[in-house]
């Protein structure tokens, strides 16, 4: 069964075409610091397929904000400017905070909506603490190891205007929740939430996340492509990062490449492959546009959603 039946689907040079002279505003030297570890992006993938994206979601942008414009003249009442909201999902190593952190600078290049802001769901995990107690630390990035209702009440609140509003902030290096650290979320033009899990709908809530979303991104690869990114990047890892004395992961540090690589698979089938297959995968269907990578990074195709 095509999964893409209600999408139009567009090769690169199609979907490149689509740029119309949109100019690129963002350096070399800018698109190497917001690149994550063992991703590879280059210019050409920004100009080709980010550079069109950024001038659809500019368009979005501008028919929302003249529809609220509309609606206040209408009520006669000027309501708080409400962001317009993004959400980007994908599995596990597939480029999603890439994806984010490159959107996030490009947009932020336009003129009617200059501040943009990311925050991620990580940040939404229930402390280590919590979650051993609940017994979930072998299902952490499932659903059920989010504090869902934190993170929706977070989403109303950035929706509805409020000033200010905190969330909270996640460590990769301790691999937990920040106690004495939060992000400030103060009206932004746009907000980018990046996440495995901003598509998923819960039985237990009336209330999704991806409620708040004007616009939503699905970044896809095949698995077997995924997993090699997984492994290649947990190898990176344990020469860098793991080996401050900090890190949860610092215990691997020791293993030798082909230890390293076994206990990368195993991580990778036992929990990644698990939530992928089950929870993030069915997703995909719910996301206004999908980029397919290939082998190499570099997006082979794009679904538009029709309706």
């Amino acid at each position: 069964m095509n999964p893409f039946t209600n999408y139009i689907e567009f090769n690169r040079d199609r979907w490149a075409a689509l740029r119309n002279k949109t100019p690129l505003l963002l350096s070399e030297e800018e698109l190497e610091s917001i690149k994550g570890i063992n991703e590879e992006i280059s210019l050409q993938e920004v100009e080709e397929i980010y550079l069109p994206l950024t001038r659809l979601i500019n368009l979005k942008v501008k028919a929302s904000q003249k529809l609220q414009g509309v609606t206040n003249s209408f009520l006669d009442y000027k309501a708080k400017k409400a962001p317009y909201i993004i959400g980007i999902a994908g599995s596990v190593a597939v480029g999603k905070s890439t994806t984010a952190r490159v959107l996030q600078r490009l947009l932020s290049r336009w003129e009617n909506h200059k501040k943009v802001d990311l925050v991620t769901t990580d940040g939404f995990l229930y402390p280590n603490e919590t979650l051993e107690n609940k017994d979930l630390m072998s299902r952490k990035g499932f659903p059920e190891s989010y504090d869902t209702q934190k993170l929706i009440e977070f989403m109303i609140k950035v929706k509805s205007g409020k000033n200010n509003v905190e969330a909270p902030v996640y460590s990769h290096l301790t691999y937990d929740i920040l106690p004495d650290k939060v992000e400030v979320i103060d009206q932004p033009d746009i907000l980018i939430v990046e996440g495995i899990n901003v598509l998923q709908v819960n039985k237990t809530h009336h209330v999704f996340v991806s409620d708040f979303f004007d616009f939503s991104i699905y970044i896809d690869a095949n698995e077997r492509n995924i997993k090699k990114w997984y492994i290649e990047r947990f190898l990176m890892l344990q020469k860098t990062a793991f080996q401050n004395p900090i890190s949860y992961f610092n215990r691997y540090t020791s293993l030798s490449q082909e230890e390293a690589i076994n206990k990368a698979t195993e991580i990778w089938q036992e929990i990644n492959a698990r939530n992928l297959k089950e929870n993030i995968l069915p997703t995909r269907r719910r996301a206004n546009i999908v980029f397919k990578k290939g082998r190499d990074h570099r997006t082979e195709k794009v679904y538009l959603k029709k309706f």
